[in-house]
C-alpha cells in the first residue's frame, strides 16, 4: 500500500513508543534523559505538548516526501537546541567560567533559573530528537538521518565549542590557545550551513552516499573527513 503521508497521530504514537523504549533498552546517557520524562508526569505533559508542536510541522505536509524534509529540518534544529548542555558536558565548565556561559545565552537572567530552564529543554529536546531518528528510520525510511546527520551534529558542536570558547577566554593564555580555531570558525560555520542544507536536499536513497577527502588541519595533520555532498563545478 502506498502511503501518501503519515497523520499526526501516527507520528505522536510512534515517537510516545520510542521514549518508553529509551527507558529500557539505550544507552545509559539516554535512559536517564528518557526516565527524566517519564518519571515525572509534569514533565511528560511539558514534552508531550512541545512534541505536538515539532510534529506539527511535519503532519501537516501534503506528501511523505515533504514531511521528510521537514522532519529533517525538525532534527537539525533539535541538533542547535540541545547544544548548550552537549557543551557543558564536553568542556565540564564549572564555576564562574559556567556563570559566563550561561550569561552568553541569558543576559541577566537569575543564574539558577536559567540553568534549570536549559536542562528542562535539553531533556525535552534530547527526547524529540531521538523520536526523530526512530521516525525516520522506522516510518520513512529515510538514510540522511543517520549517518549525515550525526556528522552534522559533530560539525555543528566544533563550530559551537570554537564560539564558546573564544567567547569565554579570558586569560592571555586562554586566548593564546583558542586563537587556531578563531581562525577557523568562519569556516567551520560554512561547514555547517552547507551540511544542513545537503541535508535538506538529499534524495531518500542517494545513490552514492559518500566520498572521502583529504583536508589539512591547522597543525598540519592530516585527516580523512566525509563530505555530505559535492557542489556542481567544484572539485574536493
Amino acid at each position: 500500500m502506498v502511503i501518501h503521508a503519515y497523520n499526526h497521530t501516527r507520528l505522536m504514537e510512534e515517537s510516545e513508543a520510542r521514549v518508553e523504549m529509551s527507558a529500557i533498552f539505550d544507552s545509559p546517557a539516554d535512559t536517564l534523559v528518557a526516565s527524566r520524562i517519564l518519571g515525572h508526569p509534569h514533565a511528560y505533559r511539558r514534552w508531550e505538548a512541545e512534541h505536538d508542536r515539532l510534529m506539527r510541522s511535519v503532519s501537516g505536509q501534503t506528501n511523505v516526501d515533504r514531511q521528510v524534509t521537514a522532519l529533517r529540518s525538525t532534527a537539525l534544529s533539535l541538533v542547535h537546541r540541545k547544544a548548550m548542555f552537549d557543551y557543558l558536558r564536553d568542556r565540564e565548565i564549572t564555576g564562574r567560567k559556567r556563570h559566563r556561559f550561561f550569561s552568553l545565552f541569558y543576559g541577566s537572567r537569575d543564574y539558577v533559573n536559567a540553568v534549570l530552564a536549559e536542562h528542562s529543554s535539553y531533556v525535552r529536546c534530547s527526547s524529540s530528537y531521538l523520536c526523530t531518528q526512530y521516525l525516520a528510520e522506522h516510518l520513512m525510511e529515510d538514510y540522511a538521518l543517520e549517518e549525515p546527520l550525526q556528522i552534522y551534529e559533530q560539525w555543528h558542536g566544533e563550530y559551537f565549542r570554537a564560539f564558546c570558547d573564544g567567547a569565554l577566554a579570558e586569560t592571555e593564555e586562554e586566548k593564546q590557545a583558542v586563537a587556531p580555531m578563531e581562525v577557523l570558525k568562519p569556516l567551520l560555520k560554512h561547514q555547517v550551513a552547507e551540511a544542513r542544507q545537503a541535508i535538506l536536499q538529499m534524495p531518500l536513497k542517494p545513490a552514492k552516499h559518500w566520498r572521502e577527502v583529504q583536508i589539512r588541519k591547522s597543525t598540519g595533520d592530516t585527516q580523512k573527513m566525509r563530505v555530505l555532498f559535492a557542489v556542481p563545478g567544484r572539485i574536493n
